[in-house]
């Protein structure tokens, strides 16, 4: 066998390192991804998950930056897919295209307003939601600066003991996620639960309303209608088109609020 000398070695790792390094920008404007399943993305994966572009990036569970791509979520990694996030962000790219973009995905499959409490365990996957939440805002920080938010949930508070509340609920939620992260002055995309969950759960209209009023009625909140989506056959996830639909709705809403 021949033998490579230590000098060889390293020169074949040192010309290799550009093909797997990833370093992201140093200054990055941020989005946060929050709220549930929805937000996290439950389509199919395809050639268009992965665009390999050096200007949209995420930050993973592990405080790491790496070029964007679907699945960007990792609460529930047997079954996440695409959702809107990626689609978000590249048409707020091309708005603004001399501008990196990073992603904090942090939605959590399953979970109700309840468990968007600081100290709260979400029981399905043992993640702490809030606190991971505010962790990884604050590790993405120093690269950046929060330029929106955008959040999808409710399914899980659709029911009649949960609805009533739901209001007040989200309210108080949305003030400390702002308080805690210092974005009081930043762009909030809410979005509708889909009809088809609708049909299936006749409480998530309420929960619609709810978000709906609280668009219309809260300064910098914007909404982006889930109206017209389809599942991916389970009648709760929106498949990968209408993901990816739901992700330019936000990204209009977005941009719709510097006209």
């Amino acid at each position: 066998m021949k033998l490579i000398n230590l000098k060889t070695l390293l020169g074949l790792l040192l010309g290799a390192a550009p093909a797997f390094a990833q370093d992201a920008p140093e200054q990055m404007d941020l989005y946060l991804l929050i709220g549930q399943s929805n937000m996290a993305g439950r389509g199919a994966t395809d050639a268009a998950s992965q665009p390999n572009s050096a200007q949209i990036w995420a930050i993973n569970r592990q405080n790491e930056w790496k070029m964007a791509a679907d699945p960007l979520h990792e609460d529930k990694p047997a079954v996440v897919g695409v959702g809107p996030g990626l689609t978000f962000a590249q048409e707020i790219l091309k708005s603004n295209p001399d501008r990196a973009i990073g992603l904090i995905p942090c939605a959590v499959g399953g979970s109700g307003i309840d468990d968007w409490q600081p100290g709260a365990k979400h029981g399905q996957t043992g993640i702490y939601a809030y606190d991971e939440m505010l962790a990884r805002v604050q590790e993405a920080q120093k690269r950046g600066t929060i330029k929106g938010i955008i959040w999808h949930q409710g399914e899980s508070d659709s029911s009649p003991e949960k609805k009533d509340a739901y209001a007040a609920k989200l309210a108080d939620f949305f003030r400390r996620l702002r308080r805690d992260t210092h974005t009081e002055r930043v762009p909030l995309v809410v979005g509708t639960i889909g009809d088809f969950y609708v049909t299936e759960h006749p409480d998530a209209a309420s929960i619609n309303q709810v978000i709906t009023n609280y668009a219309r009625k809260t300064k910098l909140v914007y909404l982006a209608s889930a109206a017209g989506l389809v599942h991916k056959g389970d009648d709760t996830h929106f498949d990968t088109a209408s993901a990816r639909e739901l992700g330019r709705r936000y990204a209009e809403a977005f941009l719709r609020k510097q006209e």
